[in-house]
């Protein structure tokens, strides 16, 4: 490695990004480092920073591309997009968005305590950015909490992270059977489209604008509800056929006022059609919102009621999961992985993100469980007053190639020294700390373990600090 190489992952403040100065990092994923940055001529100007970490990764320009069609209040805006290189280096796509502060949508919910009403217009307000997207030829395909913020001035809905979106005549960089998503958020056609063994000649699903709208249900049930919608049948993500009922949220949660418990169950619909198209769901959501009666008023949840001092039980809400449901979503996604990573068979990278996906979806307090088989969605973004939220822990998962300047296993596929492992074409370092306190110190997940890059000693300068271009 050259002296004074800088990781993209790891960007020390001050460091030059274009005309962005690196304030912090504020989210890790496994293909894109999110930080807080500031315009390097005027400083009032603020913008999420995503910078890949792989050279010339094609996810940024179809983000980008898709970001630069889109314009609505609630999906932050396209500042800048360029690449980041360093003497003699590779060039690193980024991309600069407007900044959001403030709290992911589940998050929002413990902290306010919504009524229905609130919960309306926040899902009225993500309708609203879905039909702008879908209207643009594009799909986000990974709707859900996590990529949901809401702002701490205003209260304004934003629906982020189009990493894993996709629009007409963007190249495919997915293999099948799915492109990037999250399992318990995909539409039961989804999974109804996946037959086992993939024949040789199985292309991907494509996901459309229902597949969005059935996301966004799952979301509100889970904000409704603080649980999944539930499987019949634990061998199939959701067990639905065509023409069944759906699921009511207030059957499981009595707060929620009948129109939001309808329209939820509308959008979780087996059937496509049924969930009606975006601009069609927005329309009802905000009729619902003005015509509601004073039911709607009433919070979703009560004000809970301090755990007695002998007892260390957590509050209800601290940890958005279903347990059944989790497990049915790791369940179907690891018997998919493992299936796939022996057809794919020149595959020993792809059995690897199979296994991946298996060793770390028993993470139950994942939104969702891991990205299913195929390219992960870039980090959402994270309050930076906050400790780092669960999702941090999604993102640090092993990338499945070396950083630039990581050490290489030789021809014997050995690691110098006792303490490195070969994985992906690079060595590691085995931390001796619980997974889940993983992301704290920078690591990556892989197995059940934590693992940091070893990467090769920098030479000491002779002559002062070393000079780089488009540094601090």
């Amino acid at each position: 490695m050259q002296p004074g190489y800088l990781n993209p992952a790891r960007l020390p403040l001050g460091t030059r990004v274009g005309p962005w100065r690196v304030l912090e990092r504020i989210g890790l994923g496994t293909y894109g480092a999110v930080y807080r940055a500031i315009d390097a001529q005027d400083s009032r100007r603020i913008v999420a920073l995503k910078l890949a970490l792989h050279p010339g990764d094609e996810r940024f320009a179809r983000e980008g591309e898709l970001l630069s069609r889109l314009r609505h209040p609630s999906v932050p805006r396209l500042v800048d997009q360029g690449v980041w290189q360093q003497p003699a280096g590779p060039c690193y796509p980024y991309l600069a968005m407007q900044w959001v502060d403030g709290a992911s949508l589940y998050d929002w919910a413990l902290q306010r305590r919504p009524t229905s009403r609130q919960v309306l217009h926040v899902l009225a307000s993500l309708a609203r950015a879905l039909e702008a997207t879908h209207a643009a030829g594009g799909v986000h395909r990974d709707v859900k909490g996590d990529n949901i913020l809401v702002s701490d001035a205003q209260g304004s809905v934003f629906l982020t992270d189009f990493g894993s979106g996709h629009y007409l005549g963007a190249a495919t960089l997915t293999p099948p059977p799915f492109p990037p998503g999250t399992p318990a958020y995909r539409s039961p056609e989804a999974w109804r489209s996946v037959k086992l063994p993939l024949p040789a000649s199985a292309a991907a699903y494509a996901p459309g604008p229902a597949d969005d709208v059935f996301a966004l249900g799952v979301t509100a049930f889970r904000l409704i509800t603080d649980e999944y919608p539930p499987r019949s049948d634990p061998t199939s993500l959701y067990g639905h056929e065509a023409g069944a009922a759906s699921v009511s949220a207030r059957a499981v949660n009595g707060r929620c006022c009948e129109e939001l418990s309808e329209l939820t169950s509308r959008m979780l619909s087996a059937s496509p059609k049924a969930r009606g198209s975006a601009r069609e769901l927005a329309e009802a959501l905000e009729d619902a919102a003005h015509g509601g009666g004073p039911e709607a008023d009433v919070p979703l949840f009560a004000p809970e009621a301090p755990p007695p001092e002998e007892t260390s039980a957590a509050p209800r809400h601290v940890v958005h999961r279903a347990p059944g449901a989790t497990w049915s979503a790791w369940l179907t996604a690891a018997s998919l992985g493992l299936a796939l990573g022996s057809w794919w068979g020149t595959g020993v990278h792809r059995a690897e993100e199979a296994e991946q996906v298996r060793a770390s979806a028993p993470e139950e307090e994942r939104d969702g469980g891991t990205v299913a088989v195929g390219d992960a969605a870039l980090t959402a973004l994270e309050h930076p007053d906050r400790a780092p939220a669960v999702r941090s822990s999604i993102a640090l998962e092993l990338p499945p190639k070396p950083f630039p300047g990581q050490r290489r296993p030789d021809g014997n596929m050995r690691c110098p020294g006792k303490t490195q492992v070969p994985i992906n074409g690079g060595c590691w370092l085995k931390l001796s700390i619980d997974p889940k306190d993983c992301a704290k110190e920078d690591g990556y997940v892989y197995q059940g373990g934590c693992y940091t890059p070893a990467l090769r000693r920098e030479r000491p300068a002779t002559s002062g600090p070393t000079k780089r271009t488009d540094g601090p």
